[in-house]
């Protein structure tokens, strides 16, 4: 993809987004929508809304659930039989999920603040925001935990963004658990790194689209690992096929790819420029708000999980951060890939064996 192209993949992929729109709605209608945990509002403004699972007065210790900013968070709470939401419930917690919200949703007149969303504002103002809401809610009821610090659990890209947050603010949380994150990019541990490295800076693409379509961000991630998001959720289809419950599954899924957002320029251009082409996290040398943060500074206990299969997050893309955490308690646990899953890479959120072996580790890694 070439910078003259992509003013013309800007229409195309307005044409793409309507027809993803209408695939999803079909799913949707075929009975492949989510079927979420009742959830209660507890806090909203641009770009973010905060919910909150389970009673009111729950004693339980916090947990925060941070999904990646590029498709809805419902994939952390798909179907009662594979949502983590219900998995921390019924261990105690009180769970609240971060829903970032499309920027362009909100108040026209704020268009031009909205596309100066970066690294900043994400791991920073609205993780905090998130924090504070919580501790807010655990004062409120009667019987609040006398531990109020979260945990601090992310996703994907949603790792990166919990990651930093917790080098920003160590002691204001429990542990941290990232889940197939990746914080170290080079060339041998990034399938991105050829197209990185053959773009300008990213700052031109997001002066193109001013926020960055999830069609772009799509193309991009099929052209750097078709492996991962072609032929393995064709192969995934194929084998569920005799597995009723592994195949709506894997239709659910298949319904939340559908289901996506652009991301603000400015979060695209430091996630492109600050991680992936410089490194800068695992350098130590990332700034936010004025501090430089790397793994030294990530001093909550820590637990990763890792696929050693992937090729899209490989465990040299993990292992060198968490070996270099200061954290004073850590583990690897591995994934091991399961049936029903549509893509392996949210295999860990949503498929039988992560829910049988991974989450019952985590919790007992937390105890």
């Amino acid at each position: 993809m070439y910078p003259h192209h992509w003013n013309s993949f800007g229409t195309l992929g307005a044409m793409a987004l309507k027809q993803m729109d209408r695939s999803g709605q079909m799913l949707e209608r075929a009975g492949y929508g989510p079927r979420p945990t009742p959830s209660t509002l507890l806090h909203s403004e641009p770009g973010l809304n905060l919910r909150r699972y389970g009673p009111e007065f729950a004693d339980g210790p916090p947990v925060l659930l941070v999904p990646a900013p590029i498709k809805r968070a419902y994939i952390w709470d798909l179907a009662p039989e594979v949502s983590v939401v219900r998995r921390w419930l019924e261990r105690g917690y009180r769970v609240y999920l971060t829903e970032w919200t499309p920027l362009d949703d909100a108040d026209p007149d704020d268009t031009d603040q909205q596309h100066e969303f970066g690294l900043a504002d994400y791991t920073g103002r609205l993780l905090g925001a998130c924090r504070q809401a919580i501790a807010a809610d655990a004062g409120s009821g009667s019987g609040s935990s006398t531990e109020s610090r979260p945990v601090i659990a992310g996703h994907s890209l949603g790792g990166i963004l919990a990651a930093i947050h917790s080098c920003l603010y160590p002691d204001q949380l429990r542990a941290t658990v990232l889940l197939e994150s990746p914080l170290h990019f080079q060339p041998a541990s990034c399938c991105f790194n050829r197209l990185v490295r053959a773009t300008p800076d990213a700052r031109e693409i997001a002066a193109t689209f001013g926020h960055v379509p999830g069609v772009f961000l799509n193309t991009m991630s099929a052209m750097a690992d078709p492996q991962a998001f072609q032929w393995e959720r064709w192969s995934d289809r194929w084998l569920s096929l005799g597995d009723p419950q592994a195949m709506a599954t894997h239709m659910q899924v298949e319904r939340w790819t559908h289901d996506e957002f652009a991301l603000p320029g400015q979060l695209f251009t430091d996630l492109v420029e600050k991680l992936y082409r410089r490194d800068g996290f695992m350098q130590g040398e990332l700034e936010i708000g004025g501090r430089r943060v790397g793994p030294g500074e990530l001093r909550t206990p820590l637990l990763s999980v890792i696929d050693p299969r992937s090729k899209l997050i490989p465990p040299a893309a993990v292992l060198p951060f968490h070996e270099a955490a200061a954290s004073p308690r850590k583990q690897v646990l591995h994934y091991e890939g399961d049936v029903g899953v549509n893509l392996q890479h949210v295999g860990v959120l949503v498929g039988r064996n992560a829910h049988a072996r991974i989450w019952p580790a985590v919790f007992d890694w937390l105890g």
